[in-house]
């Protein structure tokens, strides 16, 4: 059944950044600062934001870790951080494919990595797809195909016969399946816990660090530079303690490694921001993550590594989208925002409480 075209809406209140009491008019799925006299006011007074974002997200992983059943289950997920005011998602590696929601207008924007590109047997089970190094680049290759702009390439994880962190293949294959997903027209996140990988992959070109853990003052230097992002998922780096625990009778090395990565986290996000390097908030949501925390990962951001709350905002919502490729409040503009009763630039806590979320155009809260 078509859906009914939608009213005009008019949005009156203070934007942010710009800092300045506007009308808003919402026609269709498009901005405008011109009147329209029959527009339905669904707003009159607070302070306006573009959507959320969650940069580093996985609607394909159902809590507990498993894949999700099917793109009903995917959508549930969607829809949960949509009402948290989280209007445009990049998926940082799904184990089934929901192309279908790319267009639903109930779900958040949507930018995709395809599957994982994980080593065999060294990644969560059924996540991935394991390959070994002589097939690494024609599976970028494939899974950036399957994606909308991204692929995810994981960077390391335990070597359990190492009993640490180690790079997931030879760094010199990595930086082949970097230079094979540009050539297809992807971006390329990786995820990296330590030391090595991170360096190498960041010097091959990658256009994300996921977590960054490892990275050194040097490597810093090399991401604002090069204009490398960073997403942090500040809210997945603090379940490290768990993790470490559960290692620590078989793999004591690893446990003091990642307990060691956590309690350095803090002040390495605080680096790369002075640095330069462009933070975006992720969650890491999927798996050992629910879904709807965006606005928590702001507030770690600003509590544990000292971004200014202009600064988190910036992360998690215009800059964010900018970089995703989705324009903001502006003259023709996508119709995507969420208005808050009090300034999130006074009190960040406000971001919990959003008071109207409006997607495509449609009040969906």
């Amino acid at each position: 059944m078509t859906r009914s075209p939608e009213p005009a809406l008019h949005v009156r209140g203070v934007l942010l950044p710009e800092d300045t009491t506007v009308d808003l008019w919402l026609v269709g799925d498009r901005v405008t600062f011109e009147p329209v006299p029959s527009a339905v006011t669904v707003a009159d007074a607070g302070f306006i934001l573009p959507g959320l974002v969650d940069a580093h997200c996985h609607l394909g992983i159902a809590p507990g870790g498993r894949p999700a059943a099917g793109v009903g289950e995917a959508r549930s997920l969607a829809v949960v951080d949509r009402d948290a005011g989280v209007l445009a998602i990049r998926d940082a590696g799904s184990p089934i494919p929901y192309e279908s929601l790319d267009d639903d207008p109930d779900v958040p924007r949507l930018v995709r990595a395809g599957r994982h590109v994980a080593p065999p047997k060294r990644y969560l089970r059924d996540i991935g797809v394991e390959v070994g190094e002589a097939d690494l680049a024609g599976e970028i290759t494939r899974q950036a195909a399957a994606g909308s702009g991204w692929v995810k390439l994981v960077g390391d994880w335990i070597d359990r016969g190492v009993g640490d962190l180690a790079p997931a293949w030879d760094l010199t294959a990595m930086a082949g399946a970097v230079k094979a997903a540009h050539a297809a027209g992807a971006r390329v996140a990786v995820h990296t816990f330590a030391e090595e990988s991170v360096a190498a992959l960041v010097r091959a070109g990658v256009d994300s660090v996921e977590h960054g853990t490892g990275l050194a003052e040097d490597d810093i230097a090399e991401m604002a530079r090069r204009g490398t992002a960073l997403v942090p998922t500040m809210i997945n780096v603090a379940t490290f303690g768990g993790i470490a625990a559960q290692a620590e009778g078989k793999f004591p090395g690893y446990a003091r490694h990642m307990l060691a990565l956590r309690d350095r986290f803090p002040s390495v996000v605080r680096a790369a921001h002075e640095a330069g390097v462009p933070i975006y908030v992720g969650s890491d949501a999927g798996g050992g993550i629910n879904h709807g925390l965006a606005a928590e990962e702001m507030l770690l951001l600003h509590r544990e590594a000292g971004l200014s709350p202009l600064d988190v905002l910036r992360a998690g919502s215009w800059g964010a989208r900018a970089w995703l490729g989705f324009p903001g409040l502006v003259e023709g503009g996508l119709a995507d925002l969420v208005v808050y009763a009090e300034d999130p630039r006074t009190d960040l806590t406000t971001l919990l409480r959003p008071e109207r979320i409006v997607l495509r155009g449609r009040v969906v809260r």
